[in-house]
């Protein structure tokens, strides 16, 4: 291929996506709409929606409103063209989900992870997928990928560099399950992938500057810059857990003194002064429900915890929206008061000003459809372009 002709293919292709894109988020509207919106000429707009009918991502409506002559024929995101895996892999669960290509939950699983060793996790993350993809409905394109939110760093290639709470170090997950599966396979830190999730299916998606902090067994946060995931230098942003905010507090795995995590996750409930009933918050909110003390005190402290946190994070990026989520979000009743008591009484001014701190509407599912998304994205940019 020349370089004139390869440069017509790329743009081809950029206008393609953008017109999917398009539909995708306005459906159902006319060819006409979409170039307005595009600022595509109408006979290219026309050639590129045909070639989306064919492959059945865009299907056509029955007429809509005429604004004088012939009615035109209305444009429709296919979202049962294929369908995709997204899983969030934690410290105590495998969770699963099979989502249409706009993120609908078709059916999705849970199971206790008691052994982290590589092969008893990879076993279980290739049993629950088998299950999954045997519930995928007939479509055009099947399963067109997996997403994996994970407790960890994940580098360029899919590897997860680090996860502490797993014991893994430089494990090659993505090529593991794309040998295996023979499918595409997106890992991302599932912080980020949760970000993902409430940006395109959740509270966030108006917001073009957010930050998800998943707060549960550790804290990680996912940070949405201008619409955007942002990673840092090495791909590694978002260890929030890790800053300090008692410099002479309680010792962390990590090295390091006085980790937020210490005190605003899961991790607060090993205390040795606690004498708790369960160290889970879905089992500890029942008792917070009868006024269990000790549980309604320790989420007091941890919201109060969390508030100093998100201070810190405000008075950082100064984002839009915070979005609290993770398996403490159960909890929100009891955490929130302080959590937002804190932040009110500690920001900058002008930094508090329009910002939100909420907790997640998609509860403890952002990060399984993040992972989703990731999946649907990679597909929906792979989208064939005819020379």
């Amino acid at each position: 291929m020349n370089r004139i002709t390869g440069d017509q293919a790329l743009v081809k292709k950029i206008n393609k996506s953008l017109v999917l894109d398009t539909v995708r988020r306005s459906s159902p509207l006319s060819r006409a709409k979409v170039s307005e919106m595009t600022g595509l000429n109408k006979a290219t707009v026309s050639n590129l929606v045909a070639e989306l009918l064919e492959q059945e991502l865009v299907l056509e409506l029955g007429p809509g409103e005429s604004s004088g002559g012939r009615k035109p024929l209305l444009l429709l995101f296919n979202k049962t063209a294929g369908y995709a895996i997204g899983l969030e892999l934690s410290v105590t669960h495998l969770k699963g989900a099979l989502t249409d290509l706009e993120g609908t939950i078709v059916t999705e699983r849970s199971q206790r992870l008691v052994q982290h060793d590589l092969s008893s996790v990879f076993e279980a993350i290739c049993s629950m997928t088998e299950q999954l993809r045997h519930a995928c409905p007939e479509s055009a394109y099947g399963v067109i990928g997996i997403g994996i939110g994970v407790p960890g760093m994940v580098d360029e290639e899919g590897a997860i560099l680090y996860a502490p709470n797993l014991g893994w170090e430089k494990v090659p997950l993505r090529g593991m399950l794309e040998e295996h599966f023979q499918l595409p396979v997106t890992i991302d830190n599932e912080a980020n992938a949760g970000a993902q999730g409430e940006l395109h299916f959740g509270a966030g998606n108006l917001a073009r500057s957010l930050i998800y902090i998943s707060a549960g067994s550790g804290i990680g946060s996912g940070i949405i810059i201008d619409g955007q995931l942002y990673k840092g230098a090495r791909g590694y942003a978002g260890e929030t857990g890790h800053m300090s905010i008692d410099f002479s507090g309680r010792r962390c795995s990590c090295g390091n003194r006085g980790c937020w995590e210490l005190y605003a996750s899961e991790k607060a409930y090993e205390d040795p002064h606690l004498q708790l009933p369960s160290r889970s918050t879905r089992d500890l909110v029942p008792f917070a429900r009868h006024q269990d003390a000790v549980v309604t005190g320790l989420f007091h402290q941890i919201g109060h915890a969390l508030g100093i946190g998100v201070t810190n994070i405000v008075n950082s990026f100064n984002p839009e929206q915070i979005i609290i989520g993770g398996p403490l979000s159960e909890a929100r009743e009891w955490i929130e008061p302080a959590l937002q008591r804190e932040v009110a009484e500690r920001t900058l001014p002008y930094h508090r000003r329009q910002l939100q701190v909420q907790f997640s509407v998609l509860g403890s599912r952002s990060t399984l459809l993040g992972a989703s998304y990731s999946a649907i994205s990679l597909f929906l940019g792979r989208v064939r372009v005819s020379h």
